[in-house]
């Protein structure tokens, strides 16, 4: 074996070497973006899993979906409070999806109906705040995330339940 050979042999092995080191380097960024999708995840689901989004979600359900900015303020301020707290988590949701730290189809299945009617009782009001405060950037993001979600046109898909029931 001479030497042109075994330089040859060696620069074969350094290119494989090179291609296992890419190989290996886009591998573990695939598994740290899962990673993240996924502590991501849980942390949608403890931050909407508290006492205070259970009481404003009990308030805001309980009102009918076509209630007005002006019946809405009548209610008072623990109805208000429960808006921009509930209204605040889905806002940082929305920003969470558009940066695509939070996959839209994780916040979909754990919280995006809960947001639908939600939205469908304090969007008259949050439009009206806007007005009021001169500012179409109140709760721009919740609005967003709930349009988003709404155009995936998966609302009038099965509940999980019953699609998932073979499992």
């Amino acid at each position: 074996m001479n030497l042109q050979t075994i330089a040859s042999i060696a620069e074969i092995f350094g290119f494989v070497a090179v291609m296992a080191a890419i190989i290996f380097g886009w591998i573990q960024i695939q598994q740290f973006k899962r990673q993240r999708r996924d502590q991501a995840a849980i942390e949608l689901v403890r931050n909407f899993q508290d006492i205070e989004f259970t009481r404003g979600f009990r308030l805001i359900h309980s009102l009918p979906e076509d209630i007005s900015a002006d019946e809405f303020k009548s209610k008072g301020t623990e109805y208000i409070d429960a808006a921009y707290s509930l209204s605040m988590k889905y806002e940082t949701m929305g920003v969470l999806v558009h940066r695509e730290v939070v996959p839209i189809d994780a916040v979909e299945d754990l919280i995006g109906g809960v947001g639908i009617t939600l939205w469908k009782r304090l969007s008259p009001w949050i439009h009206a705040v806007r007005k009021e405060q001169s500012n179409e950037h109140i709760l721009e993001w919740y609005q967003w995330l709930i349009e988003r979600i709404l155009e995936r046109g998966n609302k009038n898909q099965e509940p999980a339940y019953k699609r998932f029931r073979i499992w």
